[in-house]
């Protein structure tokens, strides 16, 4: 892999962990539209290869929330568990099932109103 190539997704890393640092999100906002506009991945490689990453930056952010700060309810993250791993299964059998263009257009969708609700609310 090229030197340029590797120093890019550095950086896309690197943003993503802070967004998640920052505002407990990296992934889906950071990490896949940025693949996808800098480096051409289908959105359904961009979001299995952010899932893969953000595997780690997650765990990370949750120990310094956690253990440096204390800004994790251990309890309400248990119980999120269980039915975040059923919409994991439904929302990646959805999204196979649906064309690329479908699940740009929903997430381009969702992002724009998540963000007009930030601002407004």
């Amino acid at each position: 892999m090229e030197a340029r190539r590797i120093w890019g997704l550095a950086a896309v890393g690197t943003l993503a962990g802070a967004f998640s640092g920052l505002f407990g999100v990296g992934g889906g906002t950071v990490i896949v539209p940025l693949l996808i506009a800098f480096y051409q991945y289908g959105d359904r490689l961009a979001t299995g290869t952010s899932l893969a990453a953000i595997i780690v930056i997650a765990l990370l952010a949750a120990a310094m929330h956690g253990g440096f700060y204390g800004n994790v309810d251990i309890e309400t993250g248990l119980i999120l568990v269980g039915p975040a791993i059923v919409g994991v299964v439904a929302g990646t059998a959805i999204q196979q099932r649906i064309p690329e263009k479908a699940v740009s257009f929903l997430f381009a969708l969702i992002l724009i109103g998540v963000a007009i609700e930030m601002m407004v609310g």
